[in-house]
């Protein structure tokens, strides 16, 4: 019985991951969908349901991990929905998964197409984003500049802080991996991290990014500052110039009524 058994999962396997073109045309069997619940990010120890639904009822599903055929398989469950629990998740237990359905009239190689790939992560912590300034970390007077808070998940709620307080600047839900805040150039100076997460419970947080400091650009404060100089040196040169022609003009006056007398 046993051998039997294996045999017919490696049948599965090989039918759902054949290259050969199947009986039954590709329109008469599409791909099914398959998720997690509560969600396909979570921490050690959380029961996790993986769902295969599939676009039509179908008569058996069959449910792979990477590139091999787990243990449960629903055989005879006439549904659109077939549902493959994971109780207690490890770390271990993640990785990628697909399912495949099939009906009733397609023959022995007619399994449906597998679904779109699941990536399931049993973690306690996301990896650390990165924080950068755009354009660039300092700001020109009258420029704006955007932060940007970049993981390696898609569809994770980000959330900006600014250094001295405690509640975050910014909030960010966010499809793809990346989330941008725009700061105004005038209150952009300051040092900023980042962290970001699952946007649901069982709640899965990243580490805070390494901080970034944001800085005025001091180029136009320094041109006025030389202009201010340039222009009391100046000014400076007229009255020296001013109080030498008077000296001048003192000198030869005196010498002017000397001769007279």
């Amino acid at each position: 019985m046993a051998g039997v058994l294996s045999l017919q999962l490696l049948t599965l396997w090989l039918v759902c991951h054949a290259e050969a073109t199947p009986a039954v045309s590709p329109a008469s069997n599409p791909r099914p969908w398959l998720d997690a619940q509560p969600a396909a990010v979570v921490t050690p120890g959380v029961n996790v349901t993986l769902r295969c639904k599939a676009p039509q009822p179908a008569w058996r599903f069959a449910l792979f991990r990477s590139a091999e055929l787990t243990a449960v398989i629903h055989w005879d469950a006439s549904s659109e929905l077939a549902e493959f629990f994971l109780e207690e998740v490890t770390p271990a237990q993640g990785g990628s998964y697909h399912c495949c359905y099939w009906r009733r009239g397609w023959g022995p190689d007619g399994w449906s197409h597998p679904s779109d790939v699941l990536e399931l992560l049993v973690t306690d912590e996301l990896p650390r984003p990165s924080l950068v300034a755009l354009p660039a970390p300092v700001v020109a007077p009258g420029a704006n500049v955007s932060l940007r808070c970049a993981g390696r998940l898609r569809g994770m709620s980000f959330a900006l802080y600014r250094e001295g307080e405690a509640a975050p600047l910014q909030y960010r839900d966010a499809e793809q991996p990346w989330a941008d805040f725009p700061l105004l150039g005038a209150r952009a100076p300051g040092t900023y991290s980042c962290y970001y997460h699952t946007p649901s419970a069982p709640y899965v947080l990243s580490a805070r990014s390494e901080p970034l400091v944001v800085r005025a650009d001091g180029s136009g404060a320094s041109d006025y500052t030389q202009g201010n100089v340039l222009r009391l040196g100046l000014a400076g040169l007229v009255l020296i110039s001013l109080g030498a022609l008077v000296v001048f003009d003192w000198h030869s006056r005196n010498r002017a009524s000397g001769n007279v007398a």
